[in-house]
């Protein structure tokens, strides 16, 4: 995916079209920093002692979007994939070792996420209001803010390690 690619957020549009646009486009540029690098790159933990890297990223931000829009949102029951009860940062811990298979089974489950995530979107109203796991009510507005924060804040750290592992550097 080139920078180019990525979805443009509306610059004029209702709150649904604005969130849903930004959110894509944040979506976006983490496949974006990922593209064209290896599995054992995509593995890389670039600022240690942080567990940080690509795939562990894209592993959490499956996991993520699985929590907020499935768990929450939709009140489906999911369980983790990539992170256990005795390992809670599993999702950025166990990337060692990564191959092609590993890399497209995390990209395959971060994409079905952002899929389900959209058509839960599509057919939940804004103000529609939840119980988060910690006992708040939530509305799916809120959720939308929430994982544009969520998305912005890791696609920060997505900048720096694409930097670290290829000097490729960009928006």
């Amino acid at each position: 995916m080139k920078d180019n690619d990525r979805t443009e957020p509306p610059y004029t549009g209702d709150d649904r079209a604005t969130l849903t646009g930004f959110l894509d486009f944040h979506r976006d540029t983490l496949e974006w920093k990922c593209d064209g690098l290896t599995a054992e790159q995509l593995a890389v933990r670039g600022v240690p002692p942080s567990s940080l890297s690509l795939l562990g990223l894209v592993r959490h931000l499956a996991e993520v979007e699985r929590g907020w829009f499935q768990r929450s949102v939709a009140g489906e029951k999911t369980e983790p994939l990539f992170y256990s009860d005795e390992d809670r940062d599993g999702d950025f811990n166990n990337v060692d070792g990564a191959t092609q298979a590993t890399v497209d089974e995390a990209f395959a489950a971060w994409r079905a996420a952002v899929a389900r995530a959209r058509e839960i979107t599509a057919a939940t109203k804004l103000d529609e209001t939840f119980t988060s796991r910690a006992g708040q009510q939530i509305s799916l507005r809120w959720v939308l803010v929430h994982m544009i924060e969520e998305y912005a804040r890791h696609n920060g750290h997505a900048d720096l390690l694409r930097e670290r592992i290829d000097g490729a550097t960009g928006e």
